[in-house]
């Protein structure tokens, strides 16, 4: 599976091709939410989220039957920002497990910035 090809399909929203990378019985969870999805609800959740999306793929590692990818995701206005950690299981080259952790791209809250610790990471 290429992971490019995959999350380029994820931000275009394309259902079609989305579809092609699961096994038909593959599971879907997106723990920071506790949501877990059969391949129809994913591609539901996914394609009918409102808005348009880019991203870019920020760190990638694959072993054997098992990938992670970071992925940096954002609206193209500009009004929502998330880093995605994605854990797959292939079978086939097919998905047939996807963990997932959606986290929103926040600042550090006040009591940290207060500390005077830490600096940006970009």
């Amino acid at each position: 599976m290429n992971i490019h090809f995959f999350w380029k399909d994820v931000l275009a929203q394309n259902r079609e091709k989305l579809e092609a990378y699961f096994h038909p019985d593959a599971i879907i969870c997106w723990h920071c939410s506790n949501e877990r999805y059969t391949v129809n609800d994913y591609l539901r959740a996914n394609c009918e989220y409102p808005g348009e999306w880019n991203g870019h793929l920020e760190r990638f590692e694959a072993n054997g039957n098992q990938m992670i990818s970071v992925v940096h995701v954002f609206s193209n206005e500009s009004s929502a920002s998330f880093h995605v950690v994605s854990f797959f299981t292939l079978e086939n080259d097919r998905i047939v497990s996807l963990d997932e952790y959606w986290a929103d791209d926040v600042e550090a809250p006040l009591w940290r910035k207060e500390m005077h610790i830490g600096s940006s990471i970009k």
